[in-house]
């Protein structure tokens, strides 16, 4: 089994700041870092922290090759980004003083996504693979598509939830990655276990993970219902939690470990991760997430 991360890759800007600014006002960042990002780049480097042997698909700019060596540096296979002739996507982060943050995104060249392209990629995987995908990259519509006529395992992260993901052919996923406002985006419910029947319900070929932030995250698929609690640590920058997550929980699973043992695991990553400031700098390695004490809050 193949894992293909096809997803973004950005600059990620981080502001500091004393509180989220607020419309007319100027505010004075307390420190500004420049940081490699994207939650396509963050999600390969948590699959290749984890053990996983993984792809990445995804465009650059010329200003953006650092991000590719850092791939490269994290045992991500390279040979599927393509550079072109436009700006690499920026983040711009800001982060608060409780380690809460809101982002602006700028696409560039995550937006260059051809059908073409994306056809190329995927003709090198073949049924049973696994390939994850978010909502930072063109042509996502036709990329689900061309997955799943190649019998491909789809982990969708719906994120940012817009109406890209709506017009998506849902019942094509394999697992949906979400937190509790790609749900509610969906469902229309904001309660945890009613987004999950619904869910179920919608899209009864599916499994999701639902992510709940320090309450934990939990698991459908069917009629079976799985719960996992979070761990305590202090939160320092929560930018990279839902990506570190997602990245061990689906190495977990190539690695075949149970659903209940995976999650418990990817939330320790997750809880690591919110301790550190930055995106995929913040991942841990396998040894730093087990041999962590930290207290599961059930």
């Amino acid at each position: 089994m193949k894992i293909l991360n096809f997803g973004s890759l950005n600059i990620d800007w981080v502001y500091n700041v004393d509180h989220f600014v607020k419309p007319g006002e100027t505010l004075s960042a307390l420190s500004v870092d420049r940081f490699c990002g994207g939650k396509g780049l963050n999600q390969s480097v948590a699959l290749s922290k984890a053990g996983a042997s993984v792809f990445h698909a995804g465009g650059i700019g010329i200003d953006g090759q650092f991000l590719k060596e850092r791939l490269k540096e994290s045992g991500v296979d390279v040979s599927f980004v393509k550079t072109f002739d436009v700006p690499t996507g920026n983040a711009f982060i800001q982060v608060d003083k409780t380690g809460q943050n809101c982002i602006i995104l700028f696409g560039g060249a995550n937006q260059e996504i051809t059908k073409e392209y994306a056809e190329e990629v995927i003709k090198n995987f073949q049924k049973g693979d696994i390939i994850v995908l978010q909502n930072e990259i063109s042509s996502l519509n036709e990329i689900v598509d061309m997955a799943y006529e190649s019998g491909l395992q789809i982990f969708l992260n719906p994120s940012p939830m817009n109406e890209k993901i709506l017009a998506l052919d849902l019942n094509k996923i394999t697992y949906f990655m979400m937190n509790e406002i790609e749900g509610e985006a969906i469902t229309g419910s904001n309660e945890p276990d009613i987004i999950l029947d619904k869910m179920i319900e919608k899209y009864p070929k599916s499994k999701v993970v639902l992510t709940l932030g320090d309450k934990g995250a939990r698991y459908a698929e069917g009629t079976k219902r799985i719960a996992c609690g979070s761990y305590e640590v202090k939160a320092v920058d929560t930018t990279s939690a839902g990506d570190t997550f997602t990245g061990y929980f689906i190495a977990a699973l190539a690695d075949n470990m149970e659903i209940e043992k995976a999650l418990e695991r990817s939330a320790k990553a997750a809880a690591l991760a919110v301790s550190v400031k930055g995106a995929s700098n913040s991942i841990p390695l396998p040894e730093e997430v087990d041999n962590c004490k930290l207290t599961l809050k059930k």
